[in-house]
């Protein structure tokens, strides 16, 4: 009598353990999103244990500090358009929509971009990088390029995070929600525009005739 015999997969070796690194911590962190990180979260998403993790990252807040990080560091902010200082509002409206297209993709960074005591150096630096950058391409004093742009920064970020955390509460069915965040994104837009303008406005009076100053001749 002929039995059939059932042979077994070959056991699998141990190998070695998912290697962590910083860079693949910050994009289990950026996958889950800044609100819902645990050490639980992220490390089940790179297949570790959160002892594990521990030996890489010291706590929570540490943890949600190197995700911020690597999200503001990822955030491509815009360039200047030109070199006419005239064209100096429409960079801010441009810098105004960037900045809540990314509170939007990444709810839960702006104290990250708002609080002092919460940016890293690389933050600040970058944020420093820019201002001057402002300031060379549009022709117009560093500390007005700092003032403006950190102006309309912390604005534009507390009101954006205001808006869509408002948004995501809403105790409505979604088609109601979207509707209530589209119609609270145009009341934004329009107090952007609101600040721009008078910030464009009280900074030329601080500052008379610089614009000209540094125009060609």
């Amino acid at each position: 009598m002929n039995m059939e015999t059932t042979s077994l997969p070959p056991a699998r070796g141990r190998g070695r353990p998912p290697s962590i690194t910083h860079a693949r911590i910050a994009d289990a962190g950026i996958a889950l999103g800044l609100r819902n990180i645990t050490f639980v979260g992220v490390a089940a998403a790179l297949g570790v244990s959160h002892m594990a993790l521990y030996k890489h990252v010291a706590s929570l807040e540490a943890l949600k500090q190197l995700v911020a990080d690597e999200i503001i560091r990822r955030w491509r902010i815009p360039q200047a358009l030109g070199n006419d200082p005239e064209g100096l509002h429409v960079y801010l409206t441009l810098f105004s929509a960037s900045i809540q297209a990314f509170v939007k993709a990444h709810p839960g960074v702006t104290p990250y971009m708002l609080r002092r005591m919460a940016a890293s150096d690389a933050v600040i630096e970058k944020i420093q990088s820019h201002q001057r950058h402002i300031a060379q391409a549009y022709g117009i004093a560093q500390e007005r390029a700092q003032w403006l742009l950190a102006t309309v920064a912390f604005h534009c970020f507390a009101a954006a995070d205001t808006v869509y955390s408002v948004a995501a509460q809403e105790p409505v069915v979604d088609a109601d929600r979207a509707a209530e965040e589209a119609e609270m994104e145009v009341e934004f837009t329009r107090g952007m525009q609101a600040l721009i303008v008078g910030a464009l406005l009280l900074s030329a009076g601080d500052g008379a005739g610089e614009q000209s100053a540094h125009r060609p001749r």
